[in-house]
């Protein structure tokens, strides 16, 4: 099946062809219809598979009809809620550029930047609203915001949205939408707690689950290596050089081991930008707009501040940690290995965090490869990493110290 056989307008045909999309991606073939036609939805789908269309595409129809149709109708009609600002723009872009021609008018807003300048944006033309919890209740109390002609509530990554706690935000918000609406949850991974959430705020949803046995892209390979904590930095600095043409993904678990990472980077001569929650919006804008330009090609960051993020090209996700949550392991592979192109995701496994990988290995329900480093093979790396900071003395020293004491904790 090919777009041009859906019910859509021309308008919106023509802008999904600019895109160069034919044909649907299986989620959405399975989800466009159902929501064309009004039926709540609860879709799940590994990362990469055109999710952000997958209810784009039929919102943008549905509200241009209803500009059409019903020309004394004013106000936002579809409200699209997201956890992260970074995610909101990214958002923002795929409405605001599938919307050429048909009259749908797009906003997204989002906190870490001043309020005014929105609410002057905040019109009567406005029919979509993208934007996350925070700033969308700030404008609620400041009683500018209006939502009593809602008729499309949409939550992209909702699993991430009601595990954060929101969903008493989520709950308060539907609180304010007049209608019977339509109500569309997207997200890539869900467990059984924020399921039951899910369809508590939902009637009787269609379930659409892609690939449900495996929630990671097949179009990434992945690998472990076992590497003790304090020498992750001098593995991730040898993989940076004698791959000069990656494009890097690197997963922090927190804000602290990103930023100390950036630095022992830059210590070395291989720059990376950093992407966390507590940098200032324009500097989350800058860093995403230097790694998706190529002017930097490792970018550093933790779970939250990534999740969604749709980078092109990323050709490898580096887990510098484990992560904490096994589902989150499917977010960051997800951000290679996007669309048709593969990608690789390597992970660093300290010996604490074995846990962590065998929690991964079984929610995936498949096992890593591992990449077996012999001694020799391990001394290499920390030798060439260091020759140009140490002697060769000191280094040989430093070196044996780091094994002797490895010995030592499996004897003991």
């Amino acid at each position: 099946m090919k777009f041009t056989d859906y019910p859509l307008s021309p308008a919106l045909k023509a802008s999904i062809a600019r895109q160069g999309w034919r044909r649907p991606t299986d989620i959405q073939y399975r989800a466009i219809r159902p929501i064309l036609e009004g039926e709540d939805v609860l879709a799940i789908a590994q990362t990469g598979t055109g999710k952000t269309a997958a209810f784009a595409i039929p919102i943008l129809q549905k509200l241009q009809e209803r500009k059409e149709t019903q020309w004394r109708e004013t106000g936002i009609g579809c409200l699209v809620m997201v956890p992260t600002r970074e995610l909101a723009l990214q958002l923002t872009e795929v409405f605001t550029a599938l919307a050429q021609g048909t009259g749908v008018r797009i906003l997204g807003l989002t906190g870490g930047v001043e309020i005014e300048p929105q609410i002057a944006r905040l019109t009567k033309e406005l029919d979509v609203l993208i934007t996350t919890p925070g700033r969308m209740y700030d404008l609620l109390g400041r009683k500018v915001l209006r939502l009593e002609r809602v008729d499309i509530l949409a939550l992209d990554e909702a699993d991430l949205m009601l595990d954060l706690g929101f969903i008493e935000d989520i709950r308060g918000v539907i609180g304010h939408l007049k209608r019977k609406h339509q109500t569309l949850f997207f997200s890539a991974t869900i467990n059984e707690e924020i399921k039951k959430l899910a369809y508590s705020l939902v009637r009787n949803p269609i379930r659409i689950q892609v690939s449900p046995k495996d929630p990671v892209s097949k179009n990434v390979d992945h690998a472990v290596v076992f590497i003790a904590m304090d020498d992750k930095r001098f593995f991730l600095e040898r993989f940076v050089k004698e791959n000069p043409e990656a494009k890097l993904l690197v997963f922090a678990r927190t804000r602290v081991r990103a930023e100390r990472l950036v630095q022992a980077m830059a210590r070395v001569s291989l720059p990376a930008l950093l992407l966390h929650g507590e940098l200032q919006q324009a500097e989350r804008e800058a860093a995403l707009a230097a790694f998706r330009s190529g002017e930097q090609r490792m970018l550093v960051a933790t779970d939250v501040s990534a999740r969604g993020i749709d980078i092109p090209d990323v050709t490898h996700v580096i887990n510098y940690d484990l992560p904490e949550q096994p589902d989150y392991y499917v977010h960051r592979v997800g951000r290679t290995g996007r669309g048709k192109q593969r990608g690789v995701a390597y992970s660093f496994c300290a010996p604490k965090e074995v846990p962590l990988l065998q929690a991964i290995e079984t929610y995936t329900g498949t096992p890593i490869r591992v990449v077996e480093l012999d001694r020799s093979e391990y001394r290499e790396t920390l030798t060439l990493t260091k020759l140009d900071r140490l002697g060769l003395q000191d280094l040989l020293a430093e070196t044996e110290e780091v094994m002797r004491k490895k010995k030592g904790r499996r004897k003991g």
